[in-house]
């Protein structure tokens, strides 16, 4: 069976960045699982998988536009270190921050003196990544699943709709 839209998919994947730092591999762990076309993968890799087979391999090349975007920076902003009183504050650390666009995650990037410097662009936006993929499952997705729009293991999905 091929992978197409509708489809449930069991993977395995590594990818990295431009300098071949590991950014995620799930050879070491469990599979991705998930449905083609519910927007769970980047476009790039996604349109790489369509018509594979359980048992193909193969190395993708995602840009920026196809992965998480560019990064643009406008989303990187300079806020007063008084909006954090109270709270131990690290870099790295990710927060909701309500926008003129809704709510939407922000990292700390940077602590100063007397202002904290987050960033709204996604970590992994502006960066190339390089894909090796093994697919190891198709089938078709249960109509229960495609009402819900995830993939239900043994048991169910594990929660009530």
């Amino acid at each position: 069976m091929k992978i197409a839209p509708n489809k449930v998919v069991k993977m395995h994947y590594s990818v990295l960045d431009n300098d071949k730092n590991t950014i995620d591999n799930s050879f070491d762990g469990e599979p991705l699982l998930f449905i083609i076309g519910t927007g769970y993968l980047i476009p790039g890799l996604e349109d790489a998988i369509i018509d594979k087979s359980a048992g193909d391999t193969l190395s993708v090349t995602v840009e920026p536009a196809q992965g998480y975007g560019e990064r643009h920076d406008e989303l990187m902003q300079a806020v007063p270190k008084s909006m954090f009183d109270g709270m131990e504050i690290d870099v790295g650390m990710q927060f909701r921050a309500s926008t003129d666009d809704g709510d939407q995650m922000v990292m700390i990037i940077d602590i100063q003196d007397e202002e904290v410097i987050v960033d709204g662009n996604h970590p992994l936006s502006g960066i190339t990544l390089h894909f090796d993929v093994e697919i190891l499952e198709v089938r078709d997705a249960t109509e229960d699943e495609l009402s819900h729009g995830h993939v239900h293991t043994e048991g169910g999905c594990g929660h009530e709709h």
